[in-house]
């Protein structure tokens, strides 16, 4: 069933502490407005509309770029008279279904849509509600009273109308400001139909709600393992960088760049992980301005890219092999090191050394090799 779409992203949010608005703070490393968005155009939405504040379109532009088929609208004071604003300007037949959501809500589906748009066949309107399971008490003048909580219900967003019994309804609305459209189509007379409600379909209103909500994303977010190795000749010097630490020593390290063996094995761990190659793609070893580069800018660039692909990155462990120079009084400048690039906390970041017994060129002191480990979270 053809179906349009007004997402609601004009509140300011303000119980949900300081800082951007709820709807443009990232979830899981996705802005919140992008993941109803995304989830609403894959259900097929044929037309939808972004309601924003004064001064909102240049973040919907950020939020959703690279996403087709959505268009902003200046709302206004209220939510009620954002959602009309939104209507109004919806093309196509009057009476299609519409969904008006809350841009609050990220975690919509298709199977929300259909399951409403089924109920929306025989009814007026169509929410998504789940029944209160909490015993409901009362604050009067006598103290705490119990009220029942048989027939209640919690109401939810997306929900679903035909576009012209919702304007109807809301030209006829008389009341103060509605609590959801539900009420206004109520009032109108129209019958609203329950559909299934998910508790995955939070509203994010305090700031607790948001770990809540990374909670909830994790579950369904696709980790992914990736693996780097490295090695590098040792040549005349008197210092090595290693894992981003410069350390004193009677040689240094052969290669390119500065040859930082640690953070070479550790950006191809993370390219890896999300399949973009090895570190020579990115940055050639015959193109002359990587010549004696910092190896910082490497790791840097492999941990955007997990970032711009809406990714975070969970931990990472890199193994430093070789006989010389000692890693120990080091590793916890290396961990801090890697912990500032990558903008992680310190127990998600490892370094470790180990030596080959004597064996192999790095037992030779031939060189130096390194091995590194990274989860990300796509």
């Amino acid at each position: 069933m053809s179906f349009s779409a007004v997402i609601v992203a004009a509140g300011g949010g303000t119980r949900a502490g300081p800082g951007l608005a709820k709807q443009w703070r990232a979830v899981a490393g996705k802005p919140v407005l992008r993941w109803s968005v995304e989830a609403l155009l894959a259900a097929g939405a044929r037309e939808m509309v972004i309601v924003v504040s004064e001064g909102g379109e240049p973040l919907a532009a950020d939020t959703l770029s690279g996403l087709t088929g959505w268009r902003t609208v200046r709302g206004g004071a209220t939510r009620a008279l954002s959602v009309q604003a939104g209507l109004k300007t919806i093309t196509g037949p009057a009476d299609e279904p519409v969904l008006v959501h809350d841009a609050a809500r990220p975690f919509v589906t298709a199977a929300h849509v259909r399951s409403l748009l089924v109920a929306l066949i025989d009814s007026d309107g169509a929410i998504p509600a789940l029944p209160v399971a909490d015993t409901l008490k009362r604050d009067g003048p006598a103290g705490l009273t119990t009220t029942p909580r048989e027939g209640l219900w919690r109401a939810q967003t997306p929900q679903a109308f035909r576009r012209d019994r919702l304007l109807a309804a809301y030209a006829g609305w008389t009341g103060g400001e509605p609590t959801d459209d539900a009420q206004v189509i109520e009032a109108h007379g129209g019958r609203v139909a329950l559909a299934a409600g998910d508790p995955r379909l939070l509203k994010l209103t305090f700031p607790e709600d948001f770990d809540m909500a990374e909670r909830l994303a994790g579950g369904a977010r696709d980790i992914r393992m990736g693996q780097g190795f490295d090695a590098h000749r040792w040549g005349p010097g008197d210092a090595v960088w290693l894992c981003g630490v410069r350390i004193d020593h009677d040689q240094t390290l052969v290669g390119h760049s500065d040859a930082d063996a640690g953070l070479h094995a550790l950006t191809d761990a993370l390219l890896g992980a999300i399949g973009e190659g090895d570190i020579g793609d990115h940055f050639p070893p015959t193109d002359p301005k990587w010549k004696g580069a910092s190896s910082d800018l490497f790791l840097q660039h492999a941990a955007s890219l997990i970032t711009a692909k809406g990714g975070r990155i969970i931990n990472v462990d890199v193994t430093l092999i070789c006989e010389r120079p000692k890693i120990k009084p080091h590793r916890q400048a290396m961990r801090e090191r890697l912990a500032e690039i990558l903008s992680l906390a310190l127990d998600r970041v490892s370094v470790k050394a180990t030596t080959t017994e004597g064996m192999g060129f790095t037992g030779r002191g031939e060189g130096l090799a390194a091995q590194a480990v990274a989860t990300v979270e796509l």
